[in-house]
């Protein structure tokens, strides 16, 4: 158990019997008032986000989650197929997902990170950095050089596009930071 001043973001807690995840964690202190603690906390099992103000020394229970290591393997409709150290398939929702689908492609060798709740799978994370090849993408504007210049490219195997540099063509290989869904540079 942890009281609520000692929860920091990243934290699992109980909330009314639902696991909640802290996004944003602020302490206050007035000088006639109790401590509080104002917290932004995403549901992990409904994917819904509630702002609360909580006593500090009012006490949370600590959720189990387990995290595992895996691969993804192929997409079986409606479920995503990941495959673990063991060579057993994980079945996974496309609504845990979020963002992760504009990056898998069959096969990938990316290890991804699991998170289970209750056997459930509730939440998948890719590498920070992946690197996916552009299969389609405008030519460069000749003598347009002034600045950042960004121009959209599709992503081959998955169909998302993303701003990438001017200078980068049909066939490169692309680093993408997938936590802000931007071009880093070419690989």
């Amino acid at each position: 158990m942890k009281t609520a001043m000692e929860l920091r973001v990243g934290n699992v807690a109980m909330v009314d019997s639902a696991p909640m995840v802290v996004q944003k964690c602020e302490f206050h202190k007035s000088g006639r008032n109790a401590s509080v603690v104002r917290m932004k906390l995403k549901n992990l099992l409904s994917n819904t986000v509630t702002e609360a103000v909580y006593r500090a020394d009012e006490k949370f229970d600590m959720a189990a989650l387990e995290q595992e290591n895996c691969t993804y393997s192929y997409y079986a409709d409606p479920l995503y197929v990941f495959m673990d150290s063991e060579y057993n398939q994980i079945e996974v929702e496309a609504d845990s997902m979020s963002e992760v689908m504009n990056y898998l492609i069959d096969g990938m060798e990316d290890i991804c990170k699991l998170t289970s709740y209750n056997d459930k799978v509730i939440s998948v994370e890719l590498p920070t950095i992946v690197v996916r090849e552009i299969e389609y993408t405008e030519p460069a504007v000749r003598g347009d050089t002034s600045g950042k210049i960004m121009k959209l490219a599709r992503l081959k195997g998955t169909s998302y596009q993303i701003q990438v540099a001017a200078f980068v063509e049909i066939g490169d290989m692309i680093e993408i930071d997938t936590r802000t869904n931007e071009f880093k540079k070419r690989a």
